[in-house]
């Protein structure tokens, strides 16, 4: 008998290491994926790639189902048991709040908060065919919760978050785990947030990820600046003090191929010199992502990966570039990133394992202070938390 599309999925999940609890494979195998993607064929349905649902007028996505494996990965992050109450911000189709009513049963109960009518209304179809109709579809802005259901015990944000609102850390009950793509500098992780007594939310267990950025009240300020009218974007917390023309002046200057003088070959390499860079460079640098939107190579740039940025210099580093890079201007901006890597070599290439994050409670202040940094330790100013980051000894979660 040929493998159900539901199986194959689960076992290249499981074959890839983003698949190990048994409550989540039981979801994955029971609830059918399809019916919340119901224009693809079930080849499609079931392949381990993100689907975007609905664009804007410019043809940016705004709503997604996520990618099968990093679904996996966040609700391992979220630790579900039987007869949990759980808050989802962001229902998209529908699917991952069905998996979650699966794992936590009929005695849990999952609330899944849409900010677009039209959204809220397809996922509630999709999960009275999926036989889901006891999960709470509820329309309106995530950032303010929903009191009606809470307290929770797991809230899950299904959209890069600039911040945790100070009203999802309310509604959470004591010693209850909030899973969400968070912006650190650049680049988004995955972040398993621990409430603790002190009213702090701490996380050691924090993973690459790239989710659309969560819209409405909560939303932050922009982290995308476009390069002049290219299809060149680049991505950072800091987008606002990003100058796209003067950044097409610079890239349309003299530019020059080099190498870093190493390979970044994997991904947990590749974010780990990420996070050091994103600790250790100073100030008047400026670490973000970058994408190409389409098939044109603008000067000379293709695909995504990662970039310097200083006064007169820039270098580019692509993902698949095993150490290739692109740089322009000056070498100031190429030279500072080799020794950045030289000293996270030194120090023994500190992985996303090693990461840290805790969001300590501030006054709600809409004046975005600058990121500094304080013995070893990145303090990101945000709405109602400082976010504090940092890379931990072996063995030991304090800075």
């Amino acid at each position: 008998m040929p493998e159900s599309p539901a199986r194959a999925l689960v076992e290249t999940l499981k074959r890839k290491g983003d698949l190990r609890d048994a409550r989540v494979e039981a979801a994955f195998l029971e609830v059918p994926r399809h019916l919340f993607l119901p224009e693809l064929t079930l080849e499609q349905a079931y392949a381990d790639e993100a689907v975007p649902t609905k664009r804007d007028s410019d043809g940016t996505p705004i709503s997604s189902c996520s990618q099968p494996s990093m679904i996996a990965i966040m609700l391992e992050q979220l630790r579900l048991e039987p007869g949990h109450n759980v808050l989802e911000i962001g229902a998209g189709t529908g699917y991952n709040a069905a998996l979650m009513q699966q794992i936590v049963g009929p005695a849990g109960h999952v609330t899944t908060i849409e900010l677009d009518p039209q959204i809220a209304e397809q996922a509630s179809d999709h999960l009275l065919r999926a036989g889901m109709s006891a999960v709470n579809v509820v329309p309106g802005d995530g950032a303010a919760g929903y009191p009606a259901r809470a307290a929770y015990d797991r809230i899950m944000a299904t959209a890069g978050i600039w911040d945790v609102p100070h009203t999802w850390v309310r509604q959470l009950r004591q010693r209850g785990i909030l899973v969400a793509p968070l912006w650190l500098d650049a680049f988004q992780v995955s972040a398993a947030f621990h409430a603790q007594p002190d009213g702090s939310l701490f996380s050691a267990h924090n993973l690459p990820c790239g989710f659309i950025r969560l819209r409405g009240a909560a939303a932050g300020p922009t982290v995308q600046v476009r390069v002049g009218s290219t299809p060149l974007f680049l991505t950072s917390s800091v987008a606002m003090q990003v100058d796209g023309t003067a950044i097409a002046m610079l890239l349309a200057e003299d530019a020059a191929d080099d190498h870093l003088g190493q390979a970044l070959l994997s991904v947990e390499e590749w974010h780990g010199f990420l996070n050091y860079l994103s600790l250790h460079l100073a100030p008047e640098y400026i670490l973000a992502g970058y994408v190409i939107a389409g098939d044109q190579k603008p000067y000379g740039l293709d695909g995504q990966g990662f970039a310097v940025l200083t006064r007169g210099s820039a270098c580019f580093v692509p993902l698949r570039g095993q150490g290739a890079l692109r740089y322009f201007g000056s070498g100031d901006a190429l030279f500072t990133v080799r020794e950045m890597l030289d000293q996270w070599g030194a120090v023994g290439r500190p992985g996303s394992n090693r990461l840290r994050l805790e969001l300590t409670p501030r006054q709600r202040s809409l004046i975005l202070e600058p990121a500094r940094v304080v013995d070893g330790v990145k303090i990101f100013p945000r709405f109602d938390h400082d976010l504090r980051v940092w890379v931990a000894m072996e063995g030991k979660d304090a800075p």
